[in-house]
């Protein structure tokens, strides 16, 4: 019982911690689907307990609103080309002076892809979409209940900008592929697991389970939020997070699993 309390005052102490800095920080991010931004306050004190000088890794950093929150050594990998190469246009200081993006536009830009820079095609592909869900609808902009146009374009590039990208080293590569530093901390928000016909098809879960396996063998850390994990997988943390999506007919109880 005395150990169960002394590891609870320690998480008790680091959530005073992050509650305050979350408290300086309200700001909104950049929209991107599966984002933990809204739990990010939860689940970071849990991963960062004890953590020294290892360094942070995200193999599917996506929006970046988990790693931004982390200090030290961070290194975020995605496989989608063009969000890298446009987290490496802010951090290069790239200006965006276009803050409105028609629906022919966001098409033109869709089903030409060789035609615009991949920063741009990676700003457009998330910001100008619904909810951020890469290509997947028009979402730069539309009329609220009230008659007024709502830009969410605009919306997306200021959080974005608000974001601190510096020094984060953001790599283009799939999960299965990356370089990490000895004894690193791992947190993974893959796609989940029966989410939707697309990932059933491009995301073999199974073969990501066995990969954070081999990584604890290695001498790693690993964290994963999912809904699901196999037995081996230990659920450390859950909460229930209501809908966003109006589409989404209940609440998700979102969950962070680890594994020894």
């Amino acid at each position: 019982m005395g150990y169960i309390h002394c590891y609870l005052t320690v998480i008790i102490k680091r959530k005073k911690r992050w509650q305050i800095i979350f408290a300086k920080n309200k700001i909104r991010t950049m929209k991107y689907t599966g984002s933990k931004n809204r739990i990010a306050k939860h689940i970071l004190p849990i991963m960062l307990n004890n953590r020294t000088n290892e360094t942070w890794v995200e193999p599917f950093v996506g929006g970046a609103n988990t790693i931004d929150k982390v200090e030290g050594n961070r290194i975020g990998f995605d496989n989608n080309e063009y969000l890298i190469e446009l987290y490496h246009y802010i951090q290069n200081g790239g200006l965006i002076e276009n803050r409105t993006i028609t629906k022919e536009h966001w098409y033109s830009v869709k089903e030409n892809l060789d035609s615009y820079p991949k920063w741009y095609i990676g700003l457009v592909g998330v910001l100008g979409s619904y909810n951020g869900n890469w290509f997947s609808a028009y979402g730069g902009g539309s009329k609220t209940k009230e008659g007024n146009y709502r830009n969410y374009f605009d919306e997306g590039i200021r959080g974005l900008l608000k974001q601190d990208l510096s020094n984060i080293n953001f790599v283009f590569s799939d999960y299965a592929n990356i370089k990490i530093p000895t004894n690193s901390i791992i947190y993974c928000d893959p796609p989940y697991q029966l989410k939707n016909k697309r990932y059933k098809e491009h995301f073999n879960s199974e073969i990501f389970f066995d990969w954070c396996r081999e990584k604890v063998k290695e001498g790693h850390r690993v964290f994963v939020s999912e809904y699901n994990a196999p037995n081996d997988f230990t659920c450390i943390w859950e909460k229930e997070i209501s809908k966003t999506n109006p589409k989404q007919k209940v609440n998700k109880v979102e969950k962070l699993f680890t594994i020894d």
